[in-house]
């Protein structure tokens, strides 16, 4: 099944700022063992796992019902890449930043993910983790407790915005993972 208007997504409305809390029932992924700081190390091996991903026969096609294809992940993923580098430098430079808002179902939409071109999108996600890799190993220790504010009123510090941005890059792995069995 090609991704088309027929197979709609749901918006996901969800605040999965409760990752912060506990493990992630779906993917496995606990934020309370690492820390901010560890998000650099992470993001190169992920980044190749969507690679490969993008690489598979039909990374275009939606093969489960309701769920993005893998391109359409890569290509929300590439984007969470740029958009948390972007907030990290926001706090850097501010203490107490405000993010704008982003809507990424909206975005998906927009920009029509499910009609990139998955090696381009490879491509573009490679480049943006290298670009977000090295936004949060250049994050100085004093800094980590700086401050950002979400739209929605949600508050972070450069600590925990790395752990909820790297579990949003390891949940899409769990899912685009999952579409190849």
């Amino acid at each position: 099944m090609s991704a088309s208007a027929a197979d709609t997504i749901v918006p996901d409305d969800k605040d999965w700022t409760w990752v912060l809390d506990g493990p992630c029932p779906e993917c496995g992924f606990d934020a309370r063992t690492l820390h901010g700081r560890d998000v650099a190390a992470q993001l190169p091996g992920l980044a190749d796992r969507y690679a490969a991903a993008l690489e598979r026969p039909g990374a275009a096609v939606r093969t489960l019902p309701g769920t993005w294809s893998v391109l359409e992940y890569a290509c929300h993923v590439r984007d969470v890449f740029r958009i948390f580098s972007e907030r990290a430098a926001l706090v850097l430079a501010e203490d107490g930043a405000r993010f704008a808002n982003w809507d990424q179902d909206a975005t998906a939409l927009e920009q029509d993910y499910a009609g990139q071109v998955p090696a381009r999108v490879r491509e573009e996600l490679l480049e943006a983790a290298r670009a977000a890799e090295q936004r949060w190993a250049s994050v100085p220790e004093d800094a980590w407790e700086r401050r950002g504010l979400r739209s929605n009123g949600s508050v972070f510090t450069l600590d925990s915005l790395g752990r909820y941005f790297l579990h949003d890059v390891v949940h899409h792995v769990h899912d685009v993972e999952r579409q190849a069995l």
